[in-house]
């Protein structure tokens, strides 16, 4: 078979243990993302697979019927949202939810966000290493207000580390959530605006959905205090567009450490919150962990072994298998 791996950024995929396993397929691997349609086309018009790491390039129904040999698409991770599902039903193209990470490495990304932006660490970093010395004056964590919001697989993770830091640590989110985190010990908040307003570090694990979108309004941060840092490690979108950046600029939140973009990959520094001092920002690496990666393309080897011997695994749409289109859609070529 020949197998199209997308926006394999850091040359992973060719570095995992299973990547031997498909010794006898071509394998083309591709470290950019390609936001053209026509191009994106091109470069997946042989592939009989295509395997999606994440949420970092979209198939729409427009590429898909543009691709006559695909039979297989590989995603990574829980979303499929960025993929015209029903087009690759009516074609018989089998989606394949290969594996996801689990919530450590996100977490464990939260909290050095967290500990470099309060710390200053980038900054007396590069200072150092141009000859300066120490020139700021880093804020503690130690009795101070952390607010969850969303009390999942990885808030829960995030707001046990608060507690060992000795913080209070204060949650909000759906009921459910809020449920989760009075029976592990933490605090609700007492309302929404009280969460924004009493948390120095408050830091989002939301899902997106159509609910989400948007839910962090320009208002919300408006209530946050002038020294406090919001982290954003889960979706940019689940802020209101263009919120966080008017809201540093007037300064509530006084800062911000965000790991996610609207638009990814963010080039050429071409992002608003890059230019502000008062942000930190870094490249989506959230999952970007060696042992979640070898999980999440380990996965997705035995997923398209599984296809190519006609047992095809995590099915998302399994009436895709029942429509023929040149062949048996598990048949390997």
């Amino acid at each position: 078979m020949r197998i199209a791996v997308l926006d394999d950024y850091a040359d992973v995929f060719r570095r995992v243990a299973a990547f031997p396993r498909l010794a006898g397929h071509d394998v083309a691997i591709f470290r950019d993302t390609e936001k053209d349609p026509v191009r994106l086309e091109e470069r997946l018009r042989d592939a009989d697979v295509v395997v999606l790491t994440q949420q970092r390039s979209a198939l729409r129904r427009a590429t898909i019927e543009r691709l006559p040999r695909l039979r297989l698409v590989a995603q990574t991770g829980r979303s499929a949202a960025h993929i015209d599902v029903a087009a690759c039903t009516e074609r018989g193209i089998v989606v394949s939810m290969v594996g996801a990470g689990g919530p450590h490495a996100t977490a464990e990304l939260t909290w050095g966000l967290i500990l470099a932006s309060l710390r200053h660490i980038p900054e007396e970093v590069a200072r150092l290493r141009g000859g300066g010395w120490q020139a700021t004056l880093g804020t503690g964590l130690h009795g101070r207000t952390l607010g969850v919001y969303a009390f999942g697989r990885i808030g829960s993770r995030v707001a046990e580390v608060g507690r060992a830091f000795g913080m209070r640590v204060l949650c909000w989110g759906r009921e459910g959530s809020l449920a989760r985190a009075a029976a592990a010990g933490f605090e609700p908040a007492a309302s929404r605006e009280a969460f924004f307003e009493e948390a120095d570090v408050l830091t989002l694990h939301l899902p997106l959905n159509a609910e989400t979108r948007g839910i962090v309004t320009a208002a919300d941060l408006a209530r946050m205090k002038a020294t406090s840092l919001l982290v954003n490690t889960s979706r940019a979108a689940i802020v209101a567009e263009g919120a966080l950046e008017g809201a540093l600029r007037a300064g509530r939140p006084g800062f911000a450490a965000v790991d996610v973009f609207e638009d990814e990959p963010v080039l050429g520094a071409q992002h608003p919150l890059l230019h502000l001092p008062n942000a930190l920002c870094t490249p989506h690496l959230g999952y970007a962990e060696r042992d979640t990666m070898e999980l999440l393309y380990g996965a997705v080897v035995d997923g398209i072994l599984a296809f190519a011997a006609g047992a095809p695994l995590n099915v998302l749409n399994p009436e895709a298998l029942a429509v023929r289109r040149g062949g048996d859609a598990g048949e390997a070529r």
